[in-house]
């Protein structure tokens, strides 16, 4: 079995139709993340090596479209929050390698609605990025 470094990856045995788990979407998104998906304030310091960089929100709410489950926020020293998701008992964060040997405390962390993060246009528009294409990425398998 590989192992992988984001958050809850040996828990994340949650099946989507496809027969597909989070790990399945993390080598998939692993393909798609770039500047271009990376919020604005952080793409002068994407970089190949640090993939996940800037991507937690856009990533997901897609995880959320394909599983369900919820949103939730880690409030982050610039005020900013860090998203992860929680479905059923699972919970796992597909982008926590941003912050390296960082550990970051899921527990008691509020709900992140949709409607507030894309309020902004520009996420908006790179989670609708995002989902084109990993649609096309899924259409090849």
């Amino acid at each position: 079995m590989k192992n992988y470094r984001f958050y809850g990856w040996e828990g994340a045995q949650i099946q989507y139709t496809r027969g597909l788990r989070p790990t399945d979407y993390y080598d998939l998104l692993s393909h798609i993340w770039c500047a271009e998906t990376c919020a604005p304030r952080l793409r002068s310091k994407w970089s190949e090596s640090n993939k996940t960089l800037g991507q937690c929100s856009i990533t997901a709410f897609l995880l959320q479209d394909i599983y369900g489950g919820k949103v939730y926020g880690i409030l982050r020293p610039d005020g900013n929050y860090h998203c992860f998701n929680v479905v059923g008992n699972c919970v796992f964060d597909l982008t926590s390698e941003q912050f390296g040997d960082e550990v970051l405390d899921y527990s008691n962390c509020p709900e992140q609605s949709r409607t507030v993060h894309f309020a902004k246009e520009e996420k908006k528009q790179r989670y609708e990025y995002l989902k084109s294409r990993l649609t096309e990425a899924l259409q090849s398998l």
